[in-house]
């Protein structure tokens, strides 16, 4: 007979007791904060056709995606990599007489192609909001606002905002810093990764200021608005600055107004999460643009979580005690517990021991008593 195989695929994996329970519970956390500011809950299909999804993404390409051939349609069928583009199809149809702002919350799996080096995962758990119909300063303040609350109802401490401005270098270009198009996409390289000899090298030294306009928020922006001498960009640096004054002391604050990674389709105001003692983002945001059946474009502000970092270090566990339930105990005691928060684990024979099965006490008559 052959041995059952646990066997894998590459970046996929089971979730096990305690990890799956806690996972539930923070998700809960999760999606409860973001129901106690209005968002309401949508659930998106896993899979859609690949032409209708492939319509909404931005900074994707289709080789990203996981895909099928439907066996009734014959039509291809793509696995998200992304739940926000599906909200924006829901909000431009099935929704789109509800009134703005329309808040949006949702929750689930999604499937990336290939993984990274700092997460191995291919499918991985997101969690998110949508505020859609005004990216208003006053709007992306509730969205930052409410995302720190969800981490901070999940347990996170020592949260950092970190504030990028996605669309600055095609302002620049058309603008004070004139470049073409194969220019902006080497002087977004070079500022990537910091490269000041690049940027000169490349013939872009006046974006060289945008490389020390990075870090500590206050610091980082007083040399932002040093560098913006014509005042271009005022009125966004004014936004930006209202939205970090927001969540001042709520979490520590940082600008690097060049950043792009995670942001290829956010326009004026972008924001990543960290955390201390987490390597990687735990999520991200901004604002963007949906596009309506109309050929128009409707304003948007969201963010994603991707928690599933803070699952593997325990966070969401919550250690109950478990009352062992002889033969013939007495049901309605049982119940009595478990309306108390206890939880119940029931003998199904005489060689049952209640120390592994994972008890911490025995019922006794009506009462639990410690083992």
């Amino acid at each position: 007979m052959q041995k059952p195989s646990n066997l894998l695929p590459e970046g996929f994996h089971d979730a096990l007791p305690p990890y799956a329970e806690a996972a539930s519970r923070l998700e809960r956390d999760v999606l409860d904060t973001l129901a106690s500011h209005g968002y309401a809950r949508v659930t998106p299909p896993l899979a859609e056709y690949e032409d209708g999804l492939t319509e909404r993404m931005h900074g994707a390409s289709r080789s990203d995606l996981m895909r099928m051939v439907d066996p009734i349609s014959q039509r291809t069928l793509a696995l998200r990599p992304d739940m926000t583009m599906q909200i924006g199809r829901i909000a431009a149809t099935s929704l789109a007489e509800r009134p703005r702002p329309l808040r949006l919350s949702y929750s689930g799996q999604v499937l990336k192609l290939r993984s990274g080096q700092l997460q191995p995962e291919r499918s991985r758990l997101q969690i998110g909001a949508e505020l859609i119909g005004t990216d208003s300063v006053v709007a992306a303040s509730e969205i930052v606002s409410v995302a720190i609350e969800a981490l901070e109802r999940a347990g996170v401490t020592g949260i950092t905002l970190d504030i990028t401005m996605p669309d600055l270098i095609d302002i620049l270009a058309a603008g004070p810093l004139p470049l073409n198009a194969s220019q902006i996409a080497d002087v977004r390289g070079e500022l990537d990764m910091k490269d000041a000899g690049g940027l000169v090298t490349i013939g872009a030294k006046g974006y060289l200021p945008l490389i020390e306009a990075t870090g500590p928020f206050e610091e980082a922006m007083k040399k932002l608005r040093a560098f913006d001498r014509d005042g271009q960009l005022g009125s966004r640096l004014d936004g930006i600055a209202q939205i970090a004054e927001s969540v001042k002391g709520k979490a520590d604050l940082t600008l690097d107004p060049t950043e792009r990674h995670g942001f290829e389709y956010q326009n004026w105001f972008g924001f990543t999460l960290y955390a201390e003692s987490f390597v990687g983002a735990l999520g991200r945001g901004g604002s963007y643009e949906i596009a309506r059946s109309d050929g128009g474009s409707e304003a948007a502000v969201g963010f994603s979580l991707y928690p599933d970092p803070l699952i593997h270090a325990g966070f969401g566990a919550k250690t109950s005690a478990q009352v062992f339930l002889p033969l013939g105990h007495d049901p309605t005691a049982a119940a009595k517990l478990r309306e108390a928060g206890w939880r119940t684990v029931a003998a199904l024979s005489a060689s049952d021991q209640p120390q592994t099965l994972g008890c911490s006490h025995i019922l006794n008559g009506d009462q639990p008593e410690p083992l």
